[in-house]
């Protein structure tokens, strides 16, 4: 059995999949943090990191640079912006990451999570996504999206994901637990 209070998972606390990451981490002994800024309300509270806008701004990228990787336009930039200041932070400080939601045709995720996903991305992170369309794991391997079944091998690690999570997310994400975790 993996030593799971040895690990330490890093998310928002939103609800749907990031909620129920911290649920899984605090069922299985692993730590959690989530991060948050002034006037976010997150769903889940435990481990919460309040982050300043001077440690927000270490996360600070040009919108042009996240529209470019993300092959979008984001209107309401400042608040967006925190929030991808915050999801910097998130997978800065996991050496893994797990999403859930929508893997596009273009291979960029729906929404902000992909902002988590191209990070993870740049940042050569073992990266892997439930599409909750396809209801299956898909890992980063030599630039493409793989069919997979994901374990948690790093002691730090980042779950973020749609805010509307399915039951066949949700059970992706206890998968993932006890696969890491009761092994």
């Amino acid at each position: 059995m993996t030593q799971s209070k040895q690990f330490t998972f890093y998310g928002g606390g939103h609800r749907g999949t990031e909620a129920e990451f911290g649920r899984q981490a605090e069922l299985f002994g692993v730590r959690e943090v989530n991060y948050s800024f002034e006037g976010q309300q997150p769903a889940r509270d435990k481990g919460l990191t309040i982050l300043s806008e001077e440690e927000l701004k270490k996360g600070d990228i040009s919108m042009e640079i996240v529209s470019l990787r993300m092959h979008r336009k984001y209107s309401q930039t400042h608040k967006i912006r925190k929030v991808f200041q915050l999801i910097f932070h998130m997978v800065n400080s996991g050496l893994q990451v797990f999403a859930v939601g929508w893997i596009q045709p273009d291979d960029t995720v729906k929404g902000g999570t992909g902002w988590a996903v191209e990070l993870g991305k740049l940042f050569n992170r073992p990266l892997s996504v439930f599409d909750q369309e396809r209801n299956q794991w898909f890992s980063w391997k030599n630039n493409k999206w793989v069919q997979d079944l994901p374990k948690v091998e790093h002691a730090t690690f980042v779950g973020t994901g749609t805010r509307e999570l399915t039951e066949a997310g949700k059970q992706a994400i206890a998968d993932l637990f006890v696969r890491s975790f009761e092994a």
